[in-house]
Formats: C-alpha cells, structure tokens, sequence
C-alpha cells in the first residue's frame, strides 16, 4: 500500500482527529504531566507545515515540522492509525518533512518521544537519529526521549 502524502492547513478536520487519537495513545501511556504533544491551537502556520497520509479517503497518518523563532526544526505529532502499520506510512511521512527541512536550509531535526514507545525509537533510529540532550524549551522528564538528526546542510 502506498499512500497518498500532501501537505495540509492547521485546521485540517483529518488532522484534528488523528491528533485526537494520538493524545488517547499517550494519556494511557504517559502522565499528563509528561505530555509533550504541541496542542493545534498553539501552531503557528508561519512556523509548522503538516502533511496527511491518507489511503483513498481515509486519513491514515500525520505529522508537522515544527519550526522555532531560534529555528529549532522539531518533529511534532508524528502518528500512523494502527491499521495501517507496517506499510511504511511513517517513513513515507518523515521523508517528506525531511524533504522540507532540507528546502528550508535547517541543519537538523530533533524530536521528542517517549520511553514507552519501543516501535517509534527504533523508526527514528533506523532513520539515522541518535539519542540527544534536552532540546528548545523542553524541561528534562525521565519519560522523555530526545533525539537528533544532522541534515547535512
């Protein structure tokens, strides 16, 4: 299966619902106050770009390039619907962010997950990220893993 990926507005009601879901994901996994998730409301659409994976009509993924006012290039609500992993969704999703990061000259990418989320540190380590000191305006949480890119640039 390959989906289709395009870019989309903040206020995308696909994005919204599997954002939604990603927050039930996480509540259950991690205290509230470990929740990293950036909320929509607080995106900027001058500082976060977000894409949708979606298989015919169906909105099967997200995720956002997160872009701070130091240009901090974050990986922000990166989420495949659990039917549809193991196809390669979330792959095909951060190549087009990295693509993105690349055009915008950002040296590197960083994100935020947490210890309890095996399936997405593996991704991210066989996507070339390594583990990192906090980050940005993150506060240092024993639940939290960081972790960075070079780009290349």
């Amino acid at each position: 299966m390959k989906p289709h990926i395009f870019p989309i507005d903040l206020d995308n009601v696909d994005f919204a619902r599997l954002v939604d879901r990603l927050d039930a994901y996480q509540s259950v996994l991690y205290p509230a106050e470990s929740n990293q998730g950036m909320a929509i409301k607080s995106m900027s659409p001058d500082r976060v770009w977000a894409w949708l994976a979606a298989d015919g009509a169906h909105a099967c993924g997200c995720v956002c390039l997160a872009r701070d006012p130091a240009g901090v290039a974050e990986i922000k609500r990166l989420y495949v619907d659990p039917c549809y992993r193991g196809y390669g969704i979330a792959a095909a999703l951060l190549d087009v962010l990295e693509e993105r990061a690349r055009a915008l000259r950002c040296p590197a990418l960083y994100l935020e997950t947490g210890v309890h989320q095996p399936e997405a540190i593996r991704l991210y380590e066989r996507r070339g990220f390594i583990r990192a000191d906090v980050f940005g305006s993150y506060a240092r949480d024993p639940l939290s893993i960081y972790m960075t890119k070079r780009l290349g640039l």
